[in-house]
């Protein structure tokens, strides 16, 4: 009898910091879903666009790292590191599908995201080929009639109103966020000062 293979959501996002907003709906895509897996995609630092509070791409890869621990459903992936930047969904995904034939992977994405989806490279293609998740916002959004098909799933995931532009305009006030973070990823940032304001 043949093994079917794994479904795999990548969840891709800059995780500057991730935080347990991020894994909330990263657990109920595996728990609620038929996703097997969530790959947290670590999207690189664009040089064009360079942001004092951007960390570098190794850095918030190891706080995404710390984050899942030894939780074999989730995974750190570092795929869009090596391919050519800007990074485009269309090529990393058509990517993994070369390097992982045997591997089927979805989009998990908010539903901000699916939105403004025609502003994407190739969107009709990653619509046609992909199955997608979306997850909802505090804000509402109509979703737009070129989603509604088969491939795209509307879940009913909680929603998150934390975000990481809120922890390091927190961190950088001094303010005690530590529950909003998984406890190794807060005890790395301490650590490593980063988000602080950096004396004149």
């Amino acid at each position: 009898m043949a093994i079917s293979s794994k479904k795999i959501g990548l969840f891709f996002g800059s995780f500057n910091p991730i935080h347990i907003g991020h894994l909330v709906i990263a657990e109920y895509m595996v728990e609620f879903t038929e996703l097997d897996k969530v790959w947290f995609v670590v999207s690189p630092q664009n040089p064009l666009k360079p942001e004092r509070s951007l960390l570098s791409e190794t850095q918030r890869l190891q706080m995404v790292r710390r984050a899942i621990e030894d939780d074999n459903r989730f995974k750190a992936s570092t795929i869009e590191f090596d391919l050519p930047r800007p990074s485009y969904t269309i090529n990393t995904i058509t990517h993994l599908n070369e390097k992982y034939p045997k591997q089927q992977f979805a989009l998990i994405m908010g539903a901000d995201n699916i939105t403004t989806l025609h502003k994407w490279k190739n969107y009709e293609q990653l619509l046609e080929q992909n199955e997608i998740y979306v997850y909802p916002r505090k804000e509402s959004y109509d979703i737009p009639a070129y989603a509604l098909r088969p491939s795209v799933h509307i879940t009913e995931a909680p929603v998150m109103e934390i975000s990481s532009t809120f922890i390091r305009n927190a961190i950088k006030d001094k303010k005690n966020v530590s529950n909003m973070l998984p406890a190794p990823v807060a005890e790395y940032i301490k650590e490593m000062r980063f988000y602080q304001k950096q004396d004149a």
